[in-house]
C-alpha cells in the first residue's frame, strides 16, 4: 500500500462527509452485509458512519472503518 493511495482515499472520504452512503461489508465466506447511513466524520486513520435501521426497531449505530478497509476492498462504499 502506497502513501499516495492512502492519502487519495482519505481525501475522497473527507469530501463526502455529511452525505448518505451505502456500505457493502465483506464478512467472509460469501457473506455480505449491506447498510445505509450518513458519513459522519473523517479522522486521520478512520472514518465514521451513522447507520440507521430501516425497520426502526434498532437505534442508530455509529460504525467506524479504516481507510485500508476501502483499499483492501473489505468494504465498498457508494453515494446514495
Amino acid at each position: 500500500m502506497r502513501q499516495e493511495e492512502f492519502s487519495r482515499v482519505r481525501a475522497s472520504v473527507s469530501q463526502q462527509c455529511g452525505n448518505r452512503v451505502i456500505i457493502q461489508l465483506d464478512r467472509g465466506r460469501n457473506k455480505v452485509d449491506i447498510q445505509k447511513g450518513i458519513l459522519q466524520k473523517a479522522y486521520p486513520s478512520v472514518f465514521t458512519v451513522l447507520v440507521d435501521d430501516e425497520k426502526q426497531e434498532n437505534p442508530p449505530q455509529l460504525l467506524s472503518f479504516s481507510y485500508t478497509d476501502i483499499i483492501t476492498k473489505d468494504i465498498r462504499m457508494k453515494l446514495c
